[in-house]
């Protein structure tokens, strides 16, 4: 339920300066781009220098580098059959289309094979986009997956009332998501909702998204959700990525005004 304004206006929290330091010390401002997080597959093998899949993988990724320029921010392609067969997924953040996403897709592919050289599965984090290369079929993707998925947190604690802090994003990112599932009935095909709220002297910003082929959108960001607050140490900021979707919320404006609701 949310909380009228009138009757949190009497609140105050004392909170530290914006906080722009986060885990793996990522700026996360509009307009970088930095590295996240990687994680190899292993478990789907390895291929070889000149093989069949080498060269699926290579096709697929000219078609990717090709397709994020558009104005959906999002890619989805596959090639090959069994042992060759892969599928590359790539979105950009809701805020990231066209040149920028453009941008992180060729960043995700040229460190994809960097760091995870030879994989035939993969994934790559950026603040703006996410790269999967899998050997898996459409038909599992869709499911949401729980396994590859992190969390990051601002190294800033909340002062004051931390439990009415965290009710307070919570009911923001939900209030995101049915926006997000607003969407879905709608005409779009974006899975994604931000916004601002004031939040006592202070402004909160969030987002949440779903990757277009997530399955059930709702329950993967509610899950999401959960997970930010799942230790008692409440931050100022934090997000959670995955390969279905992703949230995130911090007490500074990190991203551009599109889709942006402000309330």
């Amino acid at each position: 339920m949310k909380t009228p304004y009138s009757l949190f206006k009497h609140f105050l929290f004392s909170i530290l300066g914006m906080p722009f330091l986060m885990i793996h010390s990522v700026s996360s401002l509009n307009l970088t781009n930095e590295y996240l997080n990687h994680k190899c597959l292993l478990d789907q093998g390895k291929y070889t220098s000149g093989s069949e899949y080498e060269d699926n993988l290579n096709r697929l990724f000219r078609s990717v580098s090709s397709d994020a320029s558009g104005m959906i921010g999002f890619a989805y392609t596959s090639i090959g059959s069994t042992p060759n067969f892969l599928t590359i997924t790539l979105q950009c953040r809701g805020d990231s289309i066209g040149s920028k996403c453009h941008t992180c897709t060729d960043t995700a592919i040229s460190e994809f094979r960097k760091r995870c050289p030879k994989n035939k599965g993969g994934i790559i984090w950026y603040d703006q986009c996410f790269l999967f290369v899998t050997t898996i079929k459409e038909e599992d993707l869709i499911k949401t997956n729980y396994e590859n998925i992190f969390s990051m947190y601002n190294s800033n604690n909340v002062r004051g009332d931390r439990i009415f802090f965290a009710k307070r994003v919570r009911d923001f990112l939900y209030e995101l998501t049915l926006k997000v599932e607003k969407t879905i009935e709608g005409d779009h095909i974006f899975l994604y909702a931000a916004g601002e709220k004031k939040l006592g002297k202070n402004k909160l910003y969030a987002m949440v998204q779903c990757i277009q082929l997530t399955l059930d959108c709702k329950s993967c960001l509610e899950w999401s959700i959960k997970k930010l607050f799942k230790n008692s140490d409440i931050k100022q900021g934090a997000r959670v990525l995955g390969t279905n979707c992703g949230v995130r919320y911090e007490l500074y404006p990190f991203l551009g005004r599109s889709n942006f609701t402000v309330v």
